[in-house]
């Protein structure tokens, strides 16, 4: 057992001896819905049962959770996911996530949002052809091109993103519910060669984008009785421009696991811990 396994599970002890939270008595069905994020493309081994489009990862933090609370997982997490694929196809022959939910899930985690409206993959190529591609002089031309298309496209997506709650809550009406957020993907100071984008614009991604989307999710969630799970703070100096062996987040260019942008092994074991922490205080042990 790792030294920060041996943390979360004496941590487990101390809020089980102290905290008022009851225990869940045998809660052992749990359901991982969620994006690239959570499916962790590029970290093998893959799981055998999940589609092979879906990049899904037996080593993200789902499966790892499960493994560390002896959980009984279905994971049904894709990469490219979107709010709208917990209730439509994503892919043809593939069932809507929320599917894998019914009255006898116990716990369910959610990490979605940041495909909606095509927010993540519009960035990361726009800022990358104006910055890079193109080498614009300004100080921040991403920003310049982009901010109004944010602010609006977190507007649109806030409804649907609470419908999604709602939903789950009436598919799985007794389970605990833990929407995740992101990581730390750019850094606030500073620029470097590995993600070449402008430093004002990482800097505008970071705390304008990532800050602002993750507490648009967690109000969400908050408003839907469920329990945010922020990964930001945890990650935070270990972002996708940091060396091999601190980064969380393998960067643009460069990338160990050929997943760009993504979280790659230590980024998964570490939102498991995240994740595991927010059970153990929900009474799920």
């Amino acid at each position: 057992m790792g030294a920060k396994r041996l943390w979360l599970a004496l941590t487990g002890l101390v809020v089980a001896a102290l905290c008022a939270v009851p225990a869940l008595a045998g809660a052992t069905s749990y359901v991982s819905i969620g994006d690239s994020y959570t499916s962790g493309p590029g970290i093998t081994p893959y799981a055998p049962t999940a589609p092979a489009n879906c990049g899904q990862s037996e080593l993200n933090y789902p499966h790892l959770v499960a493994k560390a609370l002896n959980l009984t997982l279905t994971d049904v997490s894709c990469g490219g996911a979107t709010t709208s694929d917990e209730t439509e196809s994503q892919f043809e022959g593939q069932p809507p996530q929320d599917d894998a939910l019914s009255e006898s899930t116990e716990v369910v985690t959610i990490g979605m949002g940041g495909n909606d409206n095509g927010l993540f993959g519009t960035l990361l190529n726009g800022c990358t052809q104006i910055d890079v591609i193109e080498g614009s002089t300004a100080k921040a031309p991403c920003k310049d091109k982009y901010e109004t298309y944010v602010q609006e496209t977190f507007a649109a997506d806030k409804g649907p993103q609470e419908a999604a709650l709602v939903h789950i809550k009436e598919l799985a009406p007794h389970a605990k519910v833990f929407v995740v957020g992101y990581p730390e993907i750019t850094p606030n100071h500073g620029h470097c060669a590995a993600f070449p984008w402008h430093e004002a614009d990482l800097k505008w991604f970071r705390n304008k984008v990532q800050k602002v989307g993750n507490k648009s999710i967690k109000e969400g969630a908050k408003a839907h009785g469920a329990i945010f799970v922020d990964t930001f703070k945890p990650s935070e100096g270990h972002n996708a421009c940091q060396p091999v062996g601190t980064r969380w987040v393998e960067p643009l260019i460069g990338s160990l696991t050929g997943v760009p942008v993504h979280p790659n092994a230590i980024g998964e074991e570490q939102d498991s811990y995240d994740v595991e922490l927010a059970m153990l205080k929900a009474g799920i042990r």
